[in-house]
């Protein structure tokens, strides 16, 4: 074991951007002079936490031989300017890179970590970087703007969304000195008003939106420049010029996973540096072994501390430890509650079909799912949504609550179709991505598919596994409806099943669609609409899930 090193208390030093902005930081030092390498993380949040809800406290990188720097980002903690999402988080970035290299005891070699939006402005400043910069290490981050952190498939994230944009308004309003304004954003953060006449437009955001990005990713049209703008996904082939080994960390019941995913597939097929992933049985924090009501085990429980340390010593200390032979892709087993590793994302396409008599909303053993298509023709389930009661967002990424939950409630009631395997007889295991191929017929001119594939245990208790949403728009073509689910890793063992369950809502993680032909966006909870859904299934439609047997 390697002997920890003495520590000294953090000192805050600042430095000046190329526009005169002041930016705050705390190093974290060894006692014993250098020289070491450099880890950097440029906080949103306040610099002292330093994401110490998931990573150990700096000072224990700092005994393990590094030099820690944690930034307050412009506009936040105590640094000048005013925070704009995405704006000046590549040039800052790449500005405080060059100086954190230059500090004194510093052998100019740098490593960049943090998650959430300490992962995104890795990969932003990742874009503009010197050669200072050495290696990444971006946790739980959003890939594409728009994709996966404001919207999915066309819906729009509402309670994420506005529930962060709250967040990061009354930090804004604190920073510029409106304690009123504080604590006005405080009390919706903890209550969100989701309820008023318009869901998707409360009044406190209107009112305070000159500090909150909300109204832009509200507003914004998909095809606007200021998506590519902000996302890292458009500066891949900057990113992937400077050839940065990068280690991705990301959760099975995180709100990023798609954009984590993204991330890691684009810099591995680009193929510049070695890019590894991990995938956790986490949501977004913290990375521990209990999720909602699942313990996954002690193999889930910590760990990424260590292996940040490697990988960091292999990249900035040129330790042999062997961390770049590792697997490129480590993802958490689900069902047997252990890691898997692979040499490559796991890809096949197989089928399990849906099938029922059409009860399936009402009777859990009428809707099954089977490895050959029902010949029958013309069957078909239909499901109510009613506005007035839409069905709720439980567990998952964005439920309430998060996580690896119970939802049998949920799907035993009547605006849910549920669709079941027959019981495993013997070990199952399903890894990679899960997508849905649904004949549909809806009698609106717009509706949403909330989907959600779990495992069934032997005692009763629904797990969700993998989950996706899609908003069906007017001009769509809905014959045939495909809805990306979130990718899974899970081995369900002799006596659990595979449900697939399927709805018009998931409220409030989405507003619900009114049916209308309307962006629920725009649209009044007055003027929504009960829509029936038809899913269809048989001879000729052959409704499908789709997914990967290992």
């Amino acid at each position: 074991m390697t002997e920890l090193l003495a520590t000294l208390p953090p000192e805050t030093v600042a430095m000046t951007t190329r526009d005169g902005v002041r930016l705050d930081a705390d190093v974290y030092r060894p006692a014993a002079a250098g020289p070491y390498p450099v880890l950097l993380m440029r906080q949103a949040y306040g610099r002292r936490i330093a994401c110490t809800l998931c990573y150990a406290h700096p000072r224990w990188y700092a005994a393990h031989g590094y030099i820690v720097v944690v930034q307050d980002i412009r506009g936040r903690g105590t640094s000048e300017g005013v925070f704009t999402l995405g704006r000046h988080d590549a040039e800052d970035g790449a500005e405080t890179i060059a100086w954190a290299a230059k500090l004194p005891g510093s052998n100019g070699r740098v490593g960049m970590y943090g998650f959430s939006y300490q992962g995104y402005n890795q990969y932003m400043a990742a874009s503009l970087a010197g050669p200072e910069l050495q290696a990444l290490a971006p946790a739980m981050a959003p890939w594409d703007a728009r994709e996966g952190w404001s919207h999915s498939q066309g819906a729009f994230r509402l309670q994420s969304s506005m529930g962060w944009a709250t967040q990061l308004a009354a930090e804004t309003a604190r920073h510029a000195g409106d304690a009123d304004a504080y604590a006005e954003l405080a009390r919706a953060a903890k209550a969100l008003p989701l309820g008023e006449r318009v869901p998707a437009r409360p009044a406190f955001m209107d009112k305070y939106r000159e500090f909150s990005h909300y109204t832009a990713w509200r507003d914004t049209p998909p095809d606007d420049p200021y998506w590519q703008d902000i996302s890292p996904a458009a500066r891949l082939r900057a990113i992937t010029e400077r050839k940065l080994p990068a280690l991705l960390a990301a959760g099975w019941y995180d709100s990023f996973l798609e954009g984590s995913l993204a991330g890691w597939k684009a810099l591995h097929e680009a193929g510049a540096a070695p890019a590894h992933l991990v995938v956790g049985p986490w949501g977004h924090f913290p990375w521990g072994r209990r999720s909602g009501a699942v313990d996954f085990g002690p193999e889930a429980d910590g760990g990424m501390d260590a292996l940040h340390l490697r990988w960091f010593d292999r990249w900035l200390k040129d330790a042999d430890n062997g961390v770049d032979a590792d697997a490129p892709v480590r993802l958490f087993d689900l069902g047997s509650k252990s890691w898997r590793s692979f040499d490559a994302w796991p890809q096949g396409s197989h089928a399990l079909f849906l099938a029922g008599s059409g009860l399936a909303s009402l009777d859990a053993q009428d809707g099954r799912l089977l490895d050959a298509a029902p010949q029958a023709s013309h069957l078909v389930d239909c499901v109510v949504t009613d506005p007035w009661r839409p069905a709720p967002s439980v567990g998952g990424a964005f439920g309430t609550p998060p996580g690896a939950v119970d939802r049998a409630g949920v799907d035993a009631r009547g605006d849910v179709l549920t669709y079941t395997s027959a019981r495993c007889t013997e070990a199952l295991t399903i890894a990679g991505d899960v997508a849905l191929e649904l004949h549909v017929a809806c009698d609106r001119p717009s509706f949403d598919l909330a989907c959600t594939l779990s495992r069934v245990q032997a005692d009763g208790k629904v797990i969700p596994l993998a989950e996706g949403y899609r908003r069906v728009a007017p001009d769509a073509d809905t014959a045939v409806a495909t809805v990306r689910l979130a990718a899974t890793c899970a081995t369900l063992q002799p006596g659990e099943a595979l449900r697939l369950s399927i709805a018009g809502a998931a409220f409030p993680a989405y507003a619900v669609n009114p049916g209308t032909g309307a962006d629920p966006k725009t649209a009044t909870g007055a003027s929504a609409l009960v829509t029936t859904l038809g899913v269809h299934y048989g001879a000729g439609q052959p409704s499908r899930l789709l997914l990967n047997l290992v």
